[in-house]
């Protein structure tokens, strides 16, 4: 009965951007990583070029390249974790803390909301982030299996276990960058959830504009078309 109760203190457009919110993040997460054939996404692009960049590494020696870029590639996981860990800290603070809050939102003419409305929204925004902090850690562990991987393929292009090796790096290279990716998305949505502290309206109106930038990232940027070229256009440098 008392969760009954402290649910009523939430509108029916609450509990409908609620779930305009959360349709939203799986629609768009399935969406990227399930597009069709026609119109594949710059993820599914970009897994092509690592499968690519694996079998170059069979024949380029040294490898410091490849060390640096996978390097490169874990140390953007860890930040990206680091910063969730610490937006995580200031919400848990910010829950034990909710005057704040309230002051706020009289400062805004919102009205009076009870404690218990706040930290429920605060939770949503955490919520988001947690997901968002497991999907780096276990990128980041990824890309150091797919690192190990790397250097088990054999400095011989000739020996037969050089590019089923290769494959393998390419395969688990391709899961991390998976992983980061539903990080990033998870991330961009704890942005969204915060509209929901000033109203359901704020919310659905952020849960739209996140769906869109992420479809005009994915699907319809500058950066797609460049990957969509075949061969990409080369222009020889003019003579002085």
């Amino acid at each position: 009965m008392i969760w009954i109760e402290r649910l009523s203190l939430f509108s029916a457009w609450d509990f409908i951007s609620l779930a305009c919110y959360i349709l939203g993040w799986l629609w768009i997460g399935w969406r990227i990583e399930n597009p069709s054939k026609s119109r594949p996404s710059v993820s599914l692009l970009m897994a092509d070029f690592r499968r690519e960049w694996m079998k170059e590494m069979v024949t380029r020696s040294p490898r410091i390249f490849d060390s640096q870029v996978i390097s490169s590639l874990r140390q953007a996981t860890a930040f990206f974790a680091s910063a969730t860990m610490l937006a995580l800290g200031a919400g848990l603070a910010l829950i034990g803390n909710t005057e704040q809050l309230a002051g706020v939102a009289q400062d805004l003419a919102l009205g009076q909301t009870p404690d218990f409305v706040w930290e429920i929204k605060i939770l949503l925004v955490l919520a988001a982030l947690t997901n968002a902090f497991l999907a780096f850690v276990w990128s980041h562990r990824l890309f150091g299996y797919c690192s190990v991987l790397m250097a088990a393929v054999p400095n011989e292009p000739s020996d037969p276990r050089a590019y089923p090796r290769a494959q393998q790096a390419a395969e688990i290279n391709i899961t991390a960058a998976r992983s980061f990716n539903r990080g990033l998305r998870a991330t961009y949505f704890s942005l969204a959830g915060l509209a929901w502290l000033v109203g359901a309206e704020a919310l659905i109106l952020a849960t739209v504009i996140t769906l869109a930038v992420l479809y005009r990232r994915e699907f319809i940027s500058r950066s797609r078309r460049i990957l969509m070229q075949s061969e990409p256009k080369i222009t020889a440098p003019t003579k002085m």
